[in-house]
């Protein structure tokens, strides 16, 4: 893995462990000597993110939709950015610059951006892994859903688990180097057959 995309917000939310997570998930990819690709915005997580990995020598990749302008603020300082149209080209684009996808906490636009590239991986539209930092269990809610999506038959448990999750970044980065993405052979049933 040499590009790692991270999904969070744009705020920086009511806890202070969740800056620290993102500061602690920069000097995990400053000693991988991967790359950062995210939404290239200075506010929120983003920027505390992107800041600690520019700060330590890394670089980092924006991707940000020319009409965010004035609610995520573009980072100026960054290695690369991309100025895309929208944010389905934004996560698009993101994609291809990314060998894997973690969240960190974050809003409504870091689940949907979560979730898209989740289901993007079940339906074999690429490899990667994705990965949750479940920092203070912020995602620990969302988890019961995909275990309960498992129970009730809408999610298989195979799919279930090419989501990987942990509380810390060095661990859950562990956990990428090690992925191989399952091979599914269907993931839709027909009733009566």
């Amino acid at each position: 893995m040499k590009r790692l995309c991270v999904f969070t917000g744009s705020r920086p939310g009511a806890l202070p462990e969740y800056a620290r997570a993102a500061q602690e998930l920069a000097g995990e990819i400053l000693e991988r000597k991967l790359v950062l690709v995210y939404g290239g915005s200075t506010v929120g997580l983003m920027g505390i993110l992107a800041d600690a990995v520019l700060e330590g020598g890394g670089e980092v990749i924006g991707v940000i939709p020319e009409g965010l302008f004035s609610k995520e603020v573009p980072h100026t300082g960054l290695t690369e950015i991309h100025m895309v149209k929208s944010m389905h080209e934004r996560k698009q684009v993101m994609s291809d610059l990314a060998d894997g996808f973690v969240a960190l906490p974050g809003g409504v636009g870091t689940l949907e951006e979560l979730t898209e590239i989740y289901t993007w991986g079940q339906l074999g539209l690429h490899r990667k892994p994705c990965g949750l930092l479940n920092i203070e269990g912020y995602y620990t809610h969302l988890i019961r859903f995909l275990d309960h999506a498992v129970h009730e038959g809408f999610l298989e448990p195979t799919q279930r688990h090419t989501l990987l999750v942990a509380e810390d970044p060095r661990k859950l980065l562990d956990e990428f180097e090690g992925y191989r993405a399952p091979h599914l052979d269907r993931w839709l049933d027909r009733v009566g057959t």
